[in-house]
């Protein structure tokens, strides 16, 4: 049997929250086994990010980062069958990669942040920041959403493409008034300070992946509660916290949990009024469970 291939045309099948509780049920399966590799000629990059969940299924994800290319990241993703080892599908990069991403967040938030945040700050607005919006809609309704973006012709484009969007000018003001912060820039230099926040508030950083980037200053680090999607893809090789962490800032004791904590119900927001932050670190592990809910989605 030839392999299903999933295009974005099946976007309307999906559902954030169905997204999340997939997420969750993966991480109460055997922890999954993960690597990545990469290959380089001069600026373009190959990186295969592969995954083996006992129960679910394996995934090859590959992305061609090409800079001097009109479209600079192509890729797919491959979905194997966990019983047979037959190709069950090859699914679209861009899809898997934007649910993965959001998907990741949204879980975090729906355990993290207080049940009444209505005021949602997206700082960022690129295409994360759009799928942002779209997913934190679903999962918080009557949600009230503003923007800041570094320049503000961004700004007002993603308030054009994001009905009822309110654009920010101030990013410290914009702190605090929002009930969640989420952020998704590709800023190296901290931009989000410990003391604009208050008391029970939820901080979703999505922007940092390398060892040089980072969205918020020490002080956030440590004013807040940390949890991370996993320690395997965060503690050792993202900025946000390894810089801190090298620094003898925080400890990884301070990193409360990751989701293969959900069972015992330490990845929890304990009061009304702590911070809580969440560091969305992506993984292989977690582009196939979105993978394998997709494909369950669509029949």
């Amino acid at each position: 049997m030839s392999p299903r291939i999933i295009t974005p045309a099946i976007e309307d099948e999906l559902d954030w929250r169905a997204l999340a509780d997939a997420i969750a049920a993966g991480h109460h399966r055997p922890r999954a086994e993960i690597a990545d590799t990469f290959l380089y000629r001069d600026r373009d990059t190959m990186l295969t990010r592969s995954a083996w969940i006992d129960g679910l299924g394996s995934l090859v994800k590959v992305a061609m980062i090409m800079p001097n290319q009109p479209a600079a990241i192509q890729g797919g993703v491959m979905l194997f069958n966990d019983t047979t080892g037959v190709l069950d599908a090859v699914l679209d990069f861009g899809l898997v990669t934007k649910w993965k991403t959001v998907g990741d967040s949204v879980l975090a938030a729906s355990l993290l942040a207080r049940p009444d945040s209505r005021k949602i700050l997206i700082v960022g607005a690129g295409t994360v920041g759009r799928n942002l919006w779209e997913a934190y809609g679903a999962m918080f309704p009557g949600a009230e959403f503003t923007i800041w973006n570094r320049t503000p012709a961004g700004a007002a484009a993603f308030a054009q493409d994001c009905p009822g969007t309110r654009i920010a000018s101030d990013l410290e003001q914009a702190v605090g008034e929002a009930d969640i912060v989420a952020s998704a820039t590709m800023t190296t230099e901290p931009i989000l300070h410990g003391a604009w926040f208050r008391p029970g508030q939820h901080i979703d950083l999505i922007g940092a992946y390398r060892p040089d980037m980072r969205e918020v200053d020490d002080a956030t680090l440590t004013r807040a509660r940390i949890f991370v999607d996993s320690r395997d893809t965060t503690i050792a090789h993202i900025g946000e916290l390894k810089i801190p962490l090298a620094n003898g800032v925080i400890a990884e004791t301070d990193v409360l949990a990751d989701y293969y904590d959900l069972p015992s119900g330490a990845f929890a927001r304990q009061s009304a009024d702590e911070i809580t932050l969440f560091k969305n670190g992506g993984g292989a592990h977690l582009d196939l469970m979105t993978a394998s809910y997709i494909l369950n989605a669509v029949g």
